[in-house]
C-alpha cells in the first residue's frame, strides 16, 4: 500500500458519522477510498445524507499526524515478532471470516509472526516435523481451526487452571486460541496456548503501539513470537471502555466457536458468547460451583443451550478436524486439569474429599473432618504448597484438583 492509498483508508476510518457499515456502502458504490473522495456532492448524495456528504468532503482533523505515525510504525517492521502490517477490507491478507460480519473493520493492524490463511493447516505433529514452531515457520492461523476462549477478569484459582490447561491441550490438538489479552481468564488462555504449536491470537481494544493492561506487556511480546496481535483501532488509541465490548465481535468472528470458562451474569464474556451464537457458531461453557458468582454466567449459558464442557475432549469432538488432527489428540492428556493426589497421606486425602469443590471455611472443614484447628492448618498449608488447594479471600479454601 502506497502512502497515498494508506492516507485515503485512514481518512475514511476517521470521518465522523461514517461507520463501518456506511463506509462499506461507499466502497461498493465507488470503489477504493481514493475514488470516494473524488466524488461530487450529487454522487455522494446517492449513498449518504447531506450531513454525511459534508463530513466526507471535509478532511478530518489529525489525519496528517495519524498518517505519519502509521508510516513510522510500519517502517519499523522486521521479521518474526516484529512483523507489522495493515490490511484493508478486501486485501488477500484480510481474514475472510470477518468479511461476513455486518460491520467488518475497514482496516486491521497486525503485529507478530502469525499469518491468517483460509487453508487448513497441517496437524501440529506434521508441522513441527518440518518446521519446529519455536524456531521456524509459525503455525498458520485458520479461522476453521480457531476457538475463542473468554472469561472473568477476576477468576477463581480453579478457573485459571481450567483456562490454562484446556488451552494447552486444545492447542496441542491443533486449535488456535483467540482471546482478548485481558486480565484473568484471557491471560491464562493465552499462556496455555503458547505452550502448544497452534499458538494464539490476541484481539485488543487499543492501538497496537500500546499494551493494555500493562501487566501483560511481556505476555503480548510472547504472543507476537509465534502468534498474532490484532486491532481495528488506529495507533495511539487509548483503552476506552466502549472499545472493548465492540472488539468482542472480532473475537467471536475469528473463531468457529466460543468457550466461556468463568463469567458473572453481567460480563463482557457473555457478549462474546451471544455474538458467537448470532453468527451461527457453537457456544461452550464450563460449569462451576452453584455458590460461585463467577460460574453463574456459564450456568445461564448452559440453560440457554450452550454445550456443557467437562474436558478438552468435549470441545474437540465438536470440531470436524482432519484425521491428522484427531491422531494428534491421542498424544496429549485430554483431561489435563486432573492433578494426581497419589502419595498424599490418608489424612490429606480425607481433607480433599471433605473439602469437595466448593469454597469452604475452617469451621466447616473442622466439623467435617474432626481435625483440630492446628492440625487442619498444617495440612491445608501442605496442600497449598502442592497446588492442590487455594486460599481465597474471606478465610475460605478451594480444592483445585
Amino acid at each position: 500500500m502506497t502512502p497515498v492509498e494508506l492516507e485515503a483508508w485512514l481518512r475514511l476510518t476517521l470521518t465522523p458519522g461514517v461507520g463501518n457499515i456506511t463506509a462499506r456502502k461507499l466502497l461498493v458504490a465507488f470503489g477504493l477510498p481514493e475514488a470516494i473522495f473524488c466524488q461530487s456532492v450529487s454522487a455522494l448524495g446517492q449513498v449518504l445524507d447531506s450531513q454525511q456528504v459534508q463530513q466526507v468532503r471535509t478532511e478530518p482533523p489529525g489525519l496528517a499526524k495519524l498518517l505519519q505515525t502509521t508510516l513510522s510504525w510500519l517502517a519499523q517492521s522486521g521479521s518474526g515478532a516484529q512483523q507489522r502490517r495493515v490490511v484493508t477490507l478486501g486485501d488477500c491478507g484480510y481474514p475472510s471470516a470477518l468479511q461476513s460480519l455486518d460491520d467488518p473493520p475497514l482496516m486491521l493492524y497486525l503485529l507478530g509472526a502469525g499469518e491468517f490463511t483460509d487453508k487448513t493447516p497441517l496437524a501440529p505433529a506434521e508441522h513441527a516435523s518440518t518446521a519446529p514452531y519455536l524456531e521456524a515457520t509459525p503455525y498458520p492461523i485458520s479461522p476453521a481451526n480457531c476457538l475463542a476462549v473468554v472469561g472473568s477478569r477476576n477468576p477463581t484459582p480453579q478457573g485459571l487452571i481450567h483456562a490454562r490447561e484446556f488451552c494447552k491441550t486444545l492447542g496441542q490438538a491443533g486449535l488456535t486460541i483467540v482471546s482478548g489479552l485481558a486480565l484473568g481468564i484471557d491471560g491464562a488462555a493465552h499462556e496455555g496456548a503458547l505452550s502448544a504449536p497452534a499458538s494464539t491470537v490476541a484481539v485488543v481494544g487499543t492501538g497496537l503501539d500500546r499494551v493494555y493492561p500493562k501487566a501483560h506487556h511481556a505476555l503480548a511480546h510472547r504472543i507476537a513470537q509465534t502468534g498474532l496481535l490484532v486491532s481495528e483501532y488506529p495507533l495511539g488509541t487509548p483503552p476506552l471502555t466502549a472499545n472493548f465490548p465492540k472488539r468482542n465481535r472480532l473475537i467471536a468472528g475469528l473463531a468457529q466457536g466460543t468457550l466461556v470458562v468463568e463469567a458473572a451474569l453481567k460480563s463482557g464474556s457473555l457478549i462474546t458468547a451471544r455474538l458467537s451464537a448470532e453468527q451461527g457458531k457453537d457456544v461452550f461453557a464450563i460449569p462451576g460451583s452453584i455458590h460461585a458468582a463467577q460460574a453463574r454466567g456459564c450456568h445461564a449459558l448452559i440453560k440457554q443451550g450452550a454445550k456443557l464442557i467437562e474436558s478438552a475432549q468435549d470441545v474437540l469432538e465438536e470440531f470436524a478436524l482432519p484425521g491428522a488432527f484427531n491422531n494428534a489428540i491421542n498424544s496429549v492428556a485430554v483431561d489435563a486439569c486432573r492433578t494426581s493426589a497419589k502419595g498424599l497421606f490418608d489424612e490429606q486425602n480425607l481433607l480433599l474429599d471433605s473439602l469437595g469443590f466448593d469454597p469452604m471455611g475452617l469451621d466447616a472443614l473442622q466439623a467435617r473432618t474432626g481435625l483440630d484447628a492446628a492440625q487442619l492448618q498444617v495440612q491445608l498449608l501442605n496442600l497449598e504448597l502442592d497446588a492442590l488447594v487455594a486460599r481465597l479471600p474471606g478465610g475460605l479454601f478451594q480444592r483445585l484438583s
